[in-house]
């Protein structure tokens, strides 16, 4: 059978099956057109292994000899007997590319086993690649699964690993070591993505930097369980993929049933993780549902938001709602979503989860008074809902104890057992064929009966022993999710919905398959805000990412920050607010408005541009930005994340321009019109360009740089960038 040979971008992905099994014997930098005959690469046999050589195989399979992480594990029983059908050998039926030979389906079986494995590779123009399986049970007895991997393999000379980890309010930060011989794991089993999941798993050449190095990526689309793993053998090979992570018994498959793999993306990049995330945005933007500017909508564009959250809280009455709305208004707000305390009996956290209608004791008129009055503005109306969640103290949970999620199969009102609480709620069982519906009705009524053109989707709890009918059933609840945004997606086109998950801990390609944004944290703090949106940004283009003003004294670190910085940082995604803006003072509203004017400027370039993180030796100065494809302009923030090891930064190099086109340099914000002007940096004389700016070829720009002004910890400048011919 002839190789497959998947090109694209500098990227080329190649098949081989001369052992009778698919193997990918090349992910990486392209190879050209001409390619050798491949026997070339059947390696040497060395002492004390088996006598023929070991196929890393698409599906790494022990019936090969490969000793390390398989992977099909499961079994099934006979006449009694458990463990049959546990070691596959599956073999090639058929290998067929696609007519544009970006994509290929390879299906593979073993009739002795009853199994057969049909996997889809699509190599997107970007250079995003798609893995999948579906494995199909075709004996006669049921088969019961454990795990079904996606992997591809990663050459000797990437030595380094980077991933990410987190905490709520702390998403996404970079831990990074060197790889070693065994396999490396992490598992997720927070019944969602979880705050510490890896959005990317990197593994590179020696020192891969931002804008340097060879590196091969991948990220698993999955909000449920799940395992992301690199399985490096004495031999030297290695390989690095993701598995859903699933309970005992969760999936047994009968007779002729099968279960597809969740997608496993992936992105080769020479030029540093930079390269990485441009494979990602280009496949994002390439989509026709996205939020935001795309090849199908180049005139989409992502509106300015206040959320009410840290603004009134559980307060919630109309007058000051309306002010709120009209202070909002006045600034260029074009988004208003009501947050957290609109329904029944919800005063707190404690009560009124499940029961989605208005409280007619707090809003005797419905919500109609306040949404006319957002729309006579001219603005959007949005609302908060937790769709999944349910409180015990809820007229839903009385009348319907068994739609609460359990180990056992009993309800807690029949004496069965609950998972332990979690800021006072449980899961209603989306499993559960009559919960869904319920869910699905209330939410499309009030979509019907209500101008709401955005829904802020919480989920505010891990998923700790999550069972129906006894069973472990994070698969099927995750499934049943996604069913339920499908369905609200298909009934109201119309309406965006954000995937917020007691912050960033659902954020993944398989809820923004569904989704318009993510909320990647619950922190507002500008200075932690800096890192969650850098590495969120890895993956997500910052049109998918909510990055809000947060009030001037934070509510979840305490810290207190400029206007100015908390403004440049929620520049660089999809901005907004989430603050009493009522409460800001005259020099923080005039700030104010002038970020929101400059967000409006720039959010076409923001969010189609590509992606430039420089390389600084200093850790604690920050330099990123966004320049268009073109070449035109673009915008960068220089960033002090802390006292800076030398008295002054020096020239700092503005990477990602045309080298043989010249710019302008200009310090857009703060500026001599904003009262913080002051504060931002700590020098006697500024820099000669800071005043009237300068003007560079990018060349120049890059490779000497400016001398940037001497600028306090946890503050910022912001710099626009324009070609001048």
């Amino acid at each position: 059978m002839d190789s497959l040979h998947l090109r694209s971008a500098g990227t080329s992905l190649l098949l081989a099956f001369g052992s009778g099994e698919a193997e990918i014997v090349h992910w990486g930098a392209d190879l050209g057109e001409a390619l050798p005959d491949l026997a070339v690469l059947t390696p040497p046999i060395p002492h004390s292994a088996l006598d023929v050589p070991v196929v890393a195989g698409l599906l790494p399979q022990a019936s090969s000899g490969w000793l390390g992480r398989p992977a099909v594990r499961g079994s099934r029983t006979g006449d009694g007997v458990p463990g049959l059908s546990f070691s596959p050998a599956f073999r090639v039926v058929s290998a067929e590319s696609t007519l544009d030979g970006l994509g290929a389906r390879i299906v593979q079986s073993d009739p002795e086993s009853g199994l057969s494995v049909a996997s889809d590779l699509l190599l997107h123009e970007g250079g995003l690649l798609e893995l999948s399986h579906e494995l199909t049970n075709t004996g006669t007895t049921a088969y019961s699964l454990d795990e079904l991997g996606a992997v591809l393999p990663v050459p000797g000379d990437a030595v380094e690993l980077l991933d990410l980890t987190g905490r709520w309010c702390r998403e996404n930060h970079p831990q990074r070591q060197a790889i070693r011989q065994g396999t490396w794991v992490r598992s997720g089993r927070h019944g969602r993505t979880g705050h510490d999941s890896s959005l990317l798993v990197a593994a590179g050449t020696s020192a891969f930097s931002n804008r340097a190095g060879r590196v091969w990526a991948v990220h698993f689309g999955w909000s449920g369980n799940h395992e992301q793993y690199l399985d490096t053998l004495a031999d030297g090979r290695r390989m690095l993929g993701a598995s859903e992570l699933l309970g005992s018994g969760e999936v047994v498959l009968a007779p002729g049933a099968s279960y597809r793999t969740p997608v496993l993306y992936a992105a080769y990049s020479d030029h540093g993780l930079d390269g990485v995330t441009d494979a990602f945005y280009r496949w994002f933007r390439g989509r026709p549902q996205h939020a935001g500017p795309t090849a199908h909508n180049a005139a989409r564009q992502r509106p300015v938001v206040l959320n009410t959250w840290e603004a009134v809280y559980f307060d919630h009455r109309l007058e000051p709602l309306l002010d709120l709305a009209d202070s909002a208004a006045e600034l260029g707000v074009e988004r208003f979503v009501l947050d957290d305390g609109w329904f029944r009996g919800r005063r707190d956290d404690h009560a009124g989860l499940g029961d989605w209608y208005v409280d007619e004791t707090v809003w005797p008129e419905g919500l109609t008074p306040l949404i006319e009055r957002v729309n006579a503005l001219g603005m959007e109306f949005g609302l908060w809902v937790e769709p999944e969640m349910v409180n015990l103290d809820s007229d839903v949970a009385r009348a319907h104890p068994e739609w609460i999620v359990g180990p056992a199969a009993k309800s807690h009102k029949d004496g069965g057992r609950l998972p332990l609480e979690w800021r006072h709620q449980h899961m209603l069982d989306l499993a559960n064929p009559e919960a869904w519906q319920y869910i699905f009705e209330r939410l499309d009524t009030l979509l019907t009966e209500n101008s709401i053109a955005y829904l802020k989707w919480d989920q505010n709890r891990d998923l700790t022993e999550h069972g129906h009918a006894g069973r472990p059933s994070v698969h099927e609840q995750t499934l049943a999710a996604y069913r339920l945004f499908d369905a609200l997606k298909a009934a109201h086109p119309r309406v965006e919905i954000e995937s917020c998950s007691s912050g960033g801990a659902r954020v993944d390609l398989g809820i923004l398959q569904r989704t318009d944004r993510v909320w990647a944290s619950d922190c507002n703090d500008a200075l932690e805000r800096q890192t969650i949106q850098r590495w969120t940004q890895a993956v997500l283009p910052p049109e998918l990412m909510g990055a809000h003003v947060g009030p001037t004294h934070s509510h979840t670190t305490g810290r207190i920050h400029d206007i100015s910085f908390r403004a440049i940082t929620a520049l660089f995604g999809h901005f907004g607010m989430e603050w009493d803006i009522r409460q800001a003072t005259p020099a923080e509203r005039a700030t104010l408005q002038r970020a929101i004017a400059l967000y409006k400027a720039h959010r076409g370039l923001l969010h189609s541009g590509v992606r430039v993180n420089a390389d600084l030796a200093e850790p604690n100065l920050a330099l990123h930005g966004v320049v268009a494809h073109d070449g035109a302009s673009g915008l960068f923030a220089a960033v002090a994340l802390g006292t800076l090891s030398a008295e002054m930064p020096g020239r700092v190099g503005i990477p990602g321009l045309d080298p043989e086109r010249t710019y302008r340099v200009r310090a857009a914000l703060p500026t001599s019109d904003d009262a913080d002007l002051a504060n931002t940096f700590t020098q006697v004389v500024p820099p000669v360009w800071l005043a009237e700016g300068a003007t560079a070829s990018g060349r120049f720009l890059a490779k000497v740089g400016l001398p940037l002004p001497v600028l306090r910890p946890e503050h910022a400048l912001l710099l626009e960038i324009a070609a001048t011919e």
